[in-house]
């Protein structure tokens, strides 16, 4: 009987998701507020009901009634967040904020069925991060100092991956971050906002040819400490934003193509150079050729993603455990897996939902800066998601990155917070750079009113 149940939760779960991914699109097309309002309502709901329906299945199946109070705990979560951000900031992008819930939802339903204990520990970080997140858009709106802290943004972020560089532990070839206290912080995580804005202050006050060069060698600098660091991923995320953010701003297809040219030499670099990228390359070409050690994991996860099929073997029913490290590095193999094709089809499109509101805010800033900044956000975020996809379903080699919100990790919920809490902060931005123009208008319309039909007679 409870198989059955799980069986048939599984295509109610495909259908609510495919429903609430088609409503993300079909928002775009609604001019009335009121449609708008109620759309994002029934997002609301999908949520709420896949959330539920996931944890009922997960309670018949390990039948410990610690999930329930747990389910609640999580509820309560989702919902507050839900309410705080839409009174605080009544101006806010809700799409933007019901996507950010949705793909929490995603990642507590996924970790807490690989993980309860990983999953507890996740939730408090969402809490807390939750609470910082909700500061930051009257932040972005109010402190306008921000704009001109570029070189500090610099130093900062500079200083920071050098910290790492020097003292940072070595964890799967890799220097990434520090520990304290049973829990682990990847300055990395947080030094790509910081990049993002430096980089927006520099690009949108170059003038000439020696500026660009500049903003370049300091972005290098980023670039270099990750490689030597051997946090490629990271230095790969970096690379193409910066490279994102200089042709927006140069509008010179000469700039792209020799920073592609660039990236290329130095990849062919860095395979000679280091023995970890030259293995996960040798891995991604034929992962069966050391399946049983090298190979292992990444063959692990396209046997995972092949035997969800299009609609998953249900939660519990299928063997993500078997990958290694899958609550952070292969997510995406065990949502395919238990979930099903669809299901992660669905999961792709959010994605990129959230990618279009990003470039949509960018596109209609005036101020340059902020501009660049929702930008280097925007691209920060998609290719992270690329990265960690592709990786998974042997796309490109594996870089070792998670899939923002969804997998296991402090650091990377905490920063991802931030973002788009800050984006949030730029939409509200455009909303009252838009009102300006709109009364400035009103204020034009009703001078020249004025002067054609003369001075009101007393």
């Amino acid at each position: 009987m409870v198989n059955l149940i799980i069986q048939f939760s599984k295509y109610a779960i495909i259908l609510l998701m495919a429903i609430y991914t088609m409503q993300s699109y079909i928002v775009f097309s609604k001019k009335d507020e009121e449609d708008k309002e109620f759309l994002f309502l029934r997002q609301n709901l999908m949520m709420f009901m896949i959330h539920f329906i996931a944890f009922v299945n997960m309670y018949l199946k390990m039948e410990q009634p610690k999930l329930l109070f747990y389910y609640g705990a999580q509820f309560i979560y989702l919902a507050a967040t839900l309410v705080f951000f839409r009174n605080l900031y009544p101006r806010a992008s809700k799409l933007i904020v019901n996507h950010m819930c949705m793909l929490i939802t995603i990642g507590f339903i996924m970790i807490t069925r690989l993980s309860y204990d990983q999953s507890i520990k996740q939730f408090k970080i969402a809490a807390v991060s939750t609470v910082i997140a909700l500061i930051i858009p009257v932040i972005i709106r109010k402190v306008k100092v921000i704009t001109r802290w570029t070189w500090l943004y610099a130093a900062v972020g500079i200083g920071a991956l050098g910290a790492v560089a020097v003292a940072a532990q070595t964890t799967y070839g890799a220097k990434l971050g520090f520990s304290f206290g049973g829990f682990s912080v990847q300055p990395s995580e947080f030094v790509k906002i910081i990049f993002v804005f430096c980089m927006a202050g520099m690009l949108g006050n170059a003038k000439n040819f020696k500026d660009i060069v500049v903003t370049t060698a300091v972005a290098a600098v980023h670039v270099l400490i990750l490689v030597y660091s051997t946090d490629l991923g990271g230095a790969l995320i970096f690379f193409v934003t910066y490279m994102i953010m200089l042709y927006v701003s140069t509008r010179k297809v000469s700039y792209l193509l020799a920073g592609l040219a660039a990236g290329a030499l130095a990849a062919v670099a860095a395979y000679f150079l280091f023995s970890h990228v030259r293995q996960r390359v040798d891995i991604w070409m034929d992962p069966f050729r050391d399946y049983e050690n090298s190979g292992y994991q990444i063959a692990q996860s396209m046997f995972a993603i092949a035997a969800g099929g299009w609609f998953g073997t249900g939660l519990f029913q299928g063997s993500p455990g078997s990958i290694p490290i899958v609550e952070q590095d292969f997510m995406f193999a065990a949502i395919s897996e238990e979930l099903g094709a669809i299901f992660a089809i669905c999961f792709i499109l959010v994605c990129m939902s959230c990618y279009i509101m990003f470039v949509n805010i960018a596109m209609r800033l005036s101020n340059r800066f902020y501009r660049l900044v929702a930008l280097g956000l925007g691209t920060m975020y998609a290719v992270q998601v690329f990265l960690t996809i592709g990786g998974a379903m042997k796309f490109i080699p594996m870089t070792g990155v998670t899939i923002p919100l969804v997998s296991y990790g402090g650091s990377s919920m905490l920063s991802t917070m931030i973002m788009f809490a800050v984006i949030q902060g730029l939409y509200i931005l455009r909303e009252d750079e838009e009102d300006q123009i709109e009364r400035f208008r009103e204020r034009k319309l009703a001078m020249e009113r004025q002067r054609y039909y003369g001075a009101p007679r007393g």
